[in-house]
């Protein structure tokens, strides 16, 4: 008996023709809109259909996905299923009760023996429903459960540019009591979930856990309703396609919050040459960086000998080498904030001694998860964070310090900035005797007035000289205030 949740997943990509076909094979009613023929069929099985609906699912899924069992081990549980149904080697046909006998059963009948007599080797396998694909871990989301497996968005034939594909879900009422206890409103209306159902894509590659992928042009829908997806990332410098980046995308606000109504996700994608991707969803809980702060605090601090070896390794002199390296100097300041470190910490794949602020660095990638080392510019995922106990003590032992130099030994020493004195000195400024001090009135000046030109070519004698008297100077006439407002508005003869 094929599995049902396989099954459920071959009906959810039925197209309206293949539902109708479906639902008159098993004698229901097929009249109605594709989601409610979706619905009776996926009801069908939910009831326990028969071994030839089972069959019949499969190949309407072959016939819309051409190349899609698994392999030999499929084609072989295919017919003995068939056998065990229709009882071929007895010859006796027996038809399940709860269907209807209908014209085109015994065409359908034709077609199962033929192909039970058939041993030809199956055609080039596609990829298969549920690869086993695994999902990175996100540090700030715990999975609760799984609704929807890692399942492969094939490409086929059948379409040529862009392919879709249906997927059903549904919550049970513990779920969706989680969810709406952890709902928070926000400003203007808004609603915010701790608890979310998280959508995810990724390439469908079983080697190692995937990171977030979107596919080229997707399109999502979360029961009829358009999901805004995020913008595209910068354009390189080579002229390189745009493409999304990949994170994980929150549907919780699109999704039915009840047991008794399932929930559709139609996904439109363009293919790739090469490349096969695969979707799952899930229930997740939302951390915060104070928590993801705790949870490293409870991992342990790294025994301060393990730095200190390290500095000794670092420190070591190289016999090969001309140049030797005495003392290293690390500052106690982290790279991000520029400020004191409190909880100093560092990825266990960087190689250089200087730490972080583990704080200060849970919350940039609470915000804009990168995970790339402030210090080496490298990967520095959550799970690699250790807390340093050698920076731990320096901290707790030097306060009035920003930075140390470590020795070849592993000792440590304070390394304080030197007092300077600067002598400023003083310019000499004269005192000033207010009491001796007389203003001086400019002389008038006239621009008719020309100045006395002396020509020294002529000679002169000496009794001219003497008889001469040189011209008298003029004095400067001082006036005081009280006689100058004294002698104002009278006229003298």
């Amino acid at each position: 008996m094929a599995d049902i949740e396989e099954l459920r997943n071959m009906v959810s990509s039925f197209r309206v023709s293949e539902l109708q076909v479906l639902l008159g094979f098993a004698g229901r009613n097929k009249s109605g809109r594709k989601h409610e023929l979706l619905l009776r069929a996926l009801h069908l099985l939910r009831s326990g259909c028969s071994p030839a609906v089972q069959i019949k699912i499969k190949e309407l899924y072959r016939r819309r996905y051409p190349r899609t069992f698994d392999g030999l081990q499929d084609l072989a549980a295919l017919k003995s299923s068939i056998k065990s149904y229709f009882q071929i080697d007895s010859g006796d046909t027996v038809v399940s009760s709860d269907l209807p006998l209908q014209t085109g059963h015994s065409d359908f009948l034709q077609q199962q023996q033929h192909l039970v007599s058939c041993d030809s080797p199956p055609t080039p396998l596609m990829a298969p429903v549920h690869p086993d694909v695994q999902m990175k871990s996100l540090p700030f989301y715990d999975v609760l459960d799984v609704l929807i497996k890692p399942s492969s968005l094939g490409t086929h034939a059948g379409q040529r540019f862009h392919h879709e594909k249906y997927f059903i879900f549904a919550l049970t009422p513990q779920q969706v009591r989680e969810v709406c206890i952890s709902r928070d409103f926000l400003p203007g209306g808004r609603r915010d979930y701790m608890v979310q159902i998280q959508l995810r894509f990724c390439l469908a590659e079983t080697s190692c856990p995937q990171e977030d992928n979107f596919p080229n042009s997707l399109c999502i829908k979360v029961n009829g309703k358009l999901f805004p997806l995020p913008g595209y990332a910068p354009p390189p410098k080579n002229g390189v396609e745009q493409k999304r980046p990949g994170r994980p995308l929150n549907i919780t606000s699109l999704v039915r919050l009840s047991s008794a109504v399932p929930n559709q996700i139609v996904v439109t994608w363009a293919p790739e040459i090469g490349k096969t991707y695969s979707m799952s969803v899930y229930l997740v809980r939302q951390l915060t960086s104070p928590l993801l702060l705790q949870r490293l605090r409870m991992k342990g601090i790294r025994n301060p000998d393990h730095s200190r070896a390290l500095i000794k390794e670092k420190l070591t002199a190289d016999p090969d080498s001309e140049i030797a390296t005495t003392s290293l100097r690390v500052s106690l300041m982290c790279p991000l904030g520029k400020m004191r470190l409190t909880v100093p910490c560092r990825a266990v794949t960087c190689s250089h001694l200087q730490c972080f602020d583990a704080a200060l660095y849970l919350q940039m990638n609470e915000k804009k998860p990168t995970w790339i080392c402030p210090v080496c510019d490298k990967k520095a995922t959550y799970e690699s964070l250790i807390i340093d106990g050698l920076f731990m003590e320096i901290l707790n032992d030097c306060t009035d310090v920003d930075e140390i130099k470590f020795q070849e030994d592993g000792t440590w020493c304070p390394m304080r900035p030197k007092k300077e004195t600067l002598k400023v000195s003083s310019p000499c400024i004269p005192k000033i005797d207010l009491r001796q001090s007389a203003v001086v009135l400019p002389p008038e000046t006239s621009s008719t007035k020309k100045g006395d030109v002396i020509d020294l070519t002529l000679e002169s004698s000496s009794d001219d000289e003497e008889d001469s008297d040189p011209p008298l100077k003029k004095r400067c006439v001082y006036m005081s205030k009280a006689e100058e407002m004294h002698n104002k508005g009278f006229v003298f003869y």
